[in-house]
């Protein structure tokens, strides 16, 4: 891909590479983080339940609505549209920039049904899908967010929250992995590509269990659909042999980057939304879902049970499930799109993002990508343990 990006807009996605991180919790640490899981967990469960707290009980929507979203996902300009398309004050804040630290910011005011600061937040789906086990979330519903229609079918049959009930897709990306050509001196393909002895020390893996073990456990005949102890011992003792081979140079969050931009990486895991900015610079960088398949990552709109709003967080969600609406947003981040059918709008926006496979990728593609099902604290702790004895976390 060539194309041309104006140099502030390039400034402000590079930034999002390392303030936007997308992980379910950084290895050793923080499943020792989780051992507070079952006590603590089901203590603040014992109150838990679904409450519509909001600032109004009839009419349309209205007053103060707050919102916490991570650093750089909105568009320019898409607050001031929306506040004047309903009526409704935002207090937008970018101050999520972790699932397992807002939670542990959050878990006790949330434990006692204390207000947060905020009426919708946009944690990771598996962070979502945490504190809807919990009774945190409010039910979004149907005809407070009639667009729900739009979104893509995939997202509203998945087995997190079956109908998007609780949670509302903002953005999705595909996990998959990205090649220097000029460093590969070949295509690539399969995972099974990561292990030529051609590549030896030149080969990133993810830290994050999720994003690092989905698509060897898809190679291997597993998913991460139905994750189990044994499939994913059976990922984490793969990379451990290349690992002590010297097949891989290191593990990483969203630091590939340079390397793989430099040749140092000659394939790398990676984001899709990261491998669109990079081509821009470099066109040698491919990305591609290995032929067994590669995963889904989501963000995830979300209204706690304090909510202080529930039709304005409602009206937000609505607005941004206006497909025409919703294209400045994935102009913007360069994500795919959580809505189906955005080829039209989109390309009425930035006709060059409508025709990127990575930011609108074909059906075909979208097939072979998988999501997790949610896990419990324990697997959690569990798969963070066995894959942070490989890479250290």
């Amino acid at each position: 891909m060539s194309r041309d990006i104006d140099p502030h807009l390039l400034a402000r996605m590079t930034a999002r590479r390392t303030s936007r991180r997308r992980f379910i919790g950084g290895g050793a640490a923080a499943a020792a983080g989780l051992t507070l899981g079952s006590s603590f967990l089901a203590a603040c469960g014992s109150d838990s339940g679904t409450s519509s707290t909001t600032s109004q009980d009839s009419g349309p929507a209205s007053g103060a609505l707050r919102v916490s979203n991570w650093p750089l996902y909105m568009a320019d300009g898409f607050i001031a549209a929306f506040q004047t398309a309903s009526g409704i004050t935002v207090d937008y804040k970018e101050d999520f920039n972790d699932n397992e630290q807002w939670f542990a910011k959050v878990k006790e005011p949330l434990s006692r049904k204390q207000d947060i600061g905020a009426d919708l937040v946009i944690p990771t789906e598996f962070m979502a899908a945490r504190v809807k086990g919990l009774g945190w979330l409010n039910e979004i519903s149907e005809a407070g967010v009639p667009n729900r229609k739009n979104l893509r079918q995939d997202l509203l049959d998945s087995s997190i929250d079956e109908g998007r009930k609780f949670t509302a897709p903002y953005m999705t990306g595909m996990v998959g992995l990205a090649y220097n050509k000029a460093a590969t001196g070949r295509d690539i393909r399969t995972i099974d590509d990561l292990w030529d002895p051609a590549f030896k020390g030149r080969v990133s893996l993810f830290s994050d269990v999720q994003d690092g073990l989905g698509m060897i456990m898809l190679s291997q005949g597993n998913s991460p659909e139905n994750p189990t102890t044994e499939s994913i011992q059976q990922a984490v003792d793969l990379v451990r042999e290349q690992n002590d081979r010297g097949q891989i140079r290191r593990f990483t969050g969203n630091d590939y980057a340079d390397d793989l931009a430099a040749g140092n990486i000659a394939i790398a895991q990676a984001y899709s939304g990261d491998v669109v900015q990079l081509q821009a610079d470099n066109p040698d960088l491919q990305f591609i879902v290995p032929e067994s398949g590669g995963d889904w990552f989501v963000d995830t709109m979300v209204i706690p049970y304090t909510t202080q709003n529930q039709k304005a967080a409602e009206a937000w969600i609505d607005y941004i499930y206006d497909r025409a609406n919703y294209a400045k947003l994935v102009a913007f981040t360069q994500f795919v799109p959580a809505l189906s059918d955005m080829t039209d709008e989109l390309a009425k926006v930035d006709p060059a993002s409508a025709e990127n496979p990575l930011i609108n990728p074909s059906p075909e593609v979208q097939a072979n990508l998988k999501s997790w099902a949610a896990l419990t604290d324990e697997q959690t702790q569990e798969f963070n343990t066995a894959y942070a004895a490989v890479t250290g976390g």
